[in-house]
């Protein structure tokens, strides 16, 4: 109902004008969207539960001496919240195949049901799940990481938006646009042939820019002269560019003796607005006359002395020597038919995989390789879908000789994860007979992977845990801590305590779970002399000086005090947003 302000006194007015004016300057550009009406289930078992991983030993898989490569199934979001206490600031790359939310009856679910096009809250229900997961993955990148999000049109703009508010705008990166699909005509105005993914930075002024570019296609380089390979690289005229700069407007001697020049108002040699450019001043092209290609065309941009259309455009020479050392910046469109999403659906065939909307792995390979990540880089995929990520990380390895590890999380949705995702990377990691007319053995990639299921220990409320439910999370979380630790052999596990160690044996990790220390010193002997970190149950933070006498080699941890607070912060952090 609107107020009738008529009857409203000086004071009462002057109090509501400056109520407004508070609001407006709150106001900032961005996205706003509807809140949730009925909050994600998933996200209120973190207020009266704790999320904990449960290890799946039967589908271990072991093939060398590598670390291991972890895959949790369960929802993605308490997948998330764990990981928030084991890789806080230790992932390089993340890469995610989120739901596109075109509206299909069968393409993801809210609380259980699935969103089709007559939800009118569909793109609000669908940002809200965004939101919560891209801000927990937010705290496990690295200072320098980067997170990458394939996308469809009809979310494009909004995961652009939403991700610049939680990355902030001055970490965007790129949009990349990809042609994802030929021959299509299935739109009603448009045949839609393409997706985008979306790139930022967690913090881009930490990222070295000589670490982003593309390996140079040796192929491309098809002319040589005395100085060697070279390419026909870019027209020396570009209208883009907007800077006017008098020494830009010149004559250029063509090889038939015509002049041609760039677009012009005028035909002088002075520089105005709405003229066109050459890329280089006139002092620069007297020094590198020797670069230019002339090339005879019909459709030339450039004209001659008389103002007509020029018979000649004029390129720049890129020679391949030169460019091998520092590559070039990578392209932000896809066009290649690597790129396509048949290629991924094709490829799984070939496994005996069924599941038809894949991502190419060349998709997750490039983006990888372009970026340049480190060789022992962390790779985070929390809607792995088939696990084409994880494919690509061992790709690489083998390719480059490195130790690249992922991380996939999955829901077990219409059988995704024991079905298809855990399948795949078993063949891919063991090797598998190729399914073709002529069928042939694909030699294993190799690597290691560690299968755990999400569950929740239930609490009364998460900011209120009693000294039961401490002692049992306590006892539940020894998993957590070897994925924290890459310890991931377990050594010896009874009611007081429980050990794990490294692959190479160099580094244990052990767990006190009582608060009556009568076997500590038992445990104590077992990890002297050798590099261990040792959790310690306490119900706050313990006096870590009382264990000095452990010697140098023995790190000492709290247990499960830092799990609460971070479960705690982030369940703070999620009820502030929804108010």
């Amino acid at each position: 109902m609107t107020k009738d302000y008529s009857i409203l006194t000086r004071e009462e007015l002057i109090k509501i004008v400056k109520k407004q004016d508070a609001e407006l300057d709150l106001k900032s550009y961005g996205i706003v969207w509807d809140r949730e009406k009925e909050p994600e289930q998933v996200v209120l078992d973190c207020e009266n539960n704790l999320p904990i991983l449960k290890r799946i030993s039967k589908k271990e898989i072991n093939t060398d001496n590598s670390d291991d490569n972890i895959f949790i199934e369960g929802d993605n979001y308490h997948a998330l919240t764990v990981l928030n206490y084991t890789h806080k600031g230790k992932i390089d790359f993340i890469y995610i195949d989120p739901p596109y939310n075109t509206g299909k009856k069968d393409e993801w679910k809210y609380n259980d049901k699935f969103i089709d096009e007559n939800d009118s809250y569909g793109h609000a229900k669908w940002l809200n799940m965004m939101e919560k997961r891209i801000e927990l993955a937010k705290n496990l990148l690295k200072e320098d990481g980067v997170i990458f999000i394939s996308i469809g049109e009809q979310e494009v703009s909004n995961l652009n938006l939403l991700c610049s508010k939680i990355f902030r705008p001055e970490n965007f990166l790129t949009l990349i646009s990809r042609i994802s699909k030929t021959a299509s005509d299935l739109g009603n105005h448009f045949a839609p042939s393409c997706d985008y993914v979306v790139c930022y930075a967690k913090n881009k002024a930490n990222i070295d820019t000589s670490n982003f570019y593309d390996e140079v296609d040796e192929d491309l380089y098809t002319k040589e002269d005395k100085d060697g390979k070279y390419r026909d690289d870019v027209a020396l005229y570009q209208k883009s560019l907007k800077d006017i700069r008098p020494n830009q407007k010149y004559f250029i001697d063509c090889p038939n003796g015509s002049k041609v020049i760039h677009p012009y108002s005028k035909l002088d040699e002075i520089m105005r607005d709405g003229d066109g450019r050459w890329r280089w001043s006139k002092e620069t092209y007297f020094k590198n006359k020797h670069l230019l290609v002339f090339k005879k065309t019909k459709n030339s941009p450039l004209l001659d002395q008389d103002g007509k259309q020029a018979k000649y455009n004029i390129y720049t020479k890129s020679y391949l020597e030169d460019r091998k050392d520092k590559g070039i910046k990578p392209r932000n469109f896809l066009i290649d038919k690597k790129f396509l999403n048949r290629r991924g659906t094709d490829y799984l065939k070939t496994l005996g995989v069924d599941f038809p909307y894949s991502k190419p792995k060349e998709l997750i390979d490039h983006l990888m390789k372009i970026t340049h990540i480190p060789q022992d880089a962390i790779v985070l995929d929390f809607f792995a879908g088939s696990g084409t990520t994880g494919e690509a990380v061992l790709d690489i390895n083998k390719e480059e000789t490195t130790k690249r590890k992922f991380i996939l999380c999955t829901n077990d949705e219409g059988g995704i994860a024991k079905e298809v995702c855990y399948p795949r990377i078993e063949k891919i990691i063991k090797g598998y007979i190729k399914q073709s007319k002529k069928s042939e053995k694909i030699k294993e990639l190799r690597g290691n992977l560690q299968y755990f299921e999400t569950a929740l220990i239930p609490v009364e409320r998460i900011d209120s845990i009693n000294d039961k439910q401490r002692h049992e999370l306590t006892e539940k979380a020894g998993w957590m801590i070897a994925i924290k630790e890459n310890t991931f052999e377990e050594v010896e596990v009874c009611e007081w305590y429980q050990i794990f160690k490294s692959r190479d044996s160099e580094r244990k990790t052990a767990i006190y779970f009582r608060e009556d220390m009568d076997k500590f010193e038992e445990l104590a002997k077992k990890i002297k002399n050798e590099k261990t970190a040792l959790y310690i149950f306490s119900y706050g933070r313990i006096d870590k000086k009382l264990f000095r006498y452990l010697g140098k080699n023995i790190t000492i941890e709290d247990i499960p005090e830092p799990i609460l607070e971070i479960y705690k912060e982030i369940n703070l952090t999620l009820k502030a947003k929804s108010k």
